[in-house]
């Protein structure tokens, strides 16, 4: 039975680094460790009246009644796994993600736009980060929506228009602090991307804005794969941040370091920290060219 659903808050959490914890702890204690995290998130949902629908591996999918539901929720996560004692110095964070809008529920399921956009919102999130969506700041009461601040629009799979991406501000930091001075009139330091292909090196931020990467010739940074398309994926700085937009016909592969390959098809993804490009195929399989980026 299909059941269409009014405006509810989907949420997605999961494990950021788990694979190097399996690495450092072994399989039986890592997965102990990540079943106490998943253990911790569903006390978070539980408190504010949500449901889980289903746990994949080390990541947690809930739907909540409301915007503010869901940010309590997600910040009372962080706080949870923040507070569990390190396991042999292997730290245990969580990237969160959540959006309210219209979903369908379909044996016990859920579908629809609030599930893809959360989703993507986890997607963007880092290791103890918490990423939302412009429409679901609007429905949030407004002494929520002062925790939380504007990072950039983009562009999101399966909607047409841009949507507005923002950070949920769940605790104090120095961190947070400097990151929230970029669009200060007077900024102390502007980042740079710094792209390696080879023997070449491009950076890019204030000087330099943008950079197209390819296997043609008029390219900022060519690329010798016979998997890439001509004018394959763009990257661009953008008030403080730097964002790939994929262009091409197979997809640009990207892993950020901690994480797990991921594949974009005409989508973007914010880039942070240090990773690995490659062009049209996966950068594990043999012959592909790879560029590798460093966030300072």
């Amino acid at each position: 039975m299909t059941l269409a659903s009014p405006h509810c808050a989907i949420l997605f959490a999961d494990v950021s680094g788990s694979t190097s914890l399996y690495e450092k702890l072994g399989d039986q204690r890592a997965l102990a460790a990540i079943d106490r995290v998943l253990a911790e998130l569903r006390k978070s949902i539980a408190f504010q009246s949500g449901r889980v629908i289903k746990t994949i591996g080390d990541e947690l999918m809930a739907v909540l009644p409301s915007a503010d539901a869901a940010m309590q929720a997600a910040c009372d996560m962080q706080g949870r796994v923040a507070a569990i004692p390190l396991i042999e110095n292997a730290p245990l964070a969580i990237r969160v993600g959540f959006h309210f809008g219209p979903a369908i529920e379909e044996g016990g399921d859920f579908f629809g736009d609030a599930v893809n956009t959360a989703a993507r919102m986890a997607g963007l999130a880092k290791a103890g980060q918490i990423i939302t969506s412009g429409p679901t700041v609007e429905a949030l009461s407004p002494l929520l929506r002062e925790a939380t601040r504007d990072l950039d629009a983009m562009t999101v799979k399966g909607k047409q228009d841009e949507i507005r991406i923002f950070e949920v501000i769940w605790h104090d930091s120095p961190d947070l602090t400097t990151m929230a001075a970029r669009d200060s009139a007077v900024r102390r330091h502007e980042p740079t991307l710094t792209l390696t292909y080879g023997a070449m090196t491009l950076a890019l931020g204030v000087a330099r804005q943008s950079a197209s990467l390819g296997r043609d010739a008029a390219n900022d940074l060519v690329i010798a794969d016979k998997m890439a398309s001509r004018v394959h994926a763009r990257i661009e700085h953008r008030r403080g941040q730097f964002f790939l937009t994929d262009q091409s016909t197979n997809g640009t592969y990207v892993t950020l370091e901690g994480d797990a390959e991921i594949m974009l098809k005409r989508e973007q993804l914010m880039l942070r920290g240090r990773g690995v490009i490659s062009l049209g195929h996966s950068s594990a399989e043999a012959g592909a060219e790879i560029v590798t980026f460093a966030w300072s």
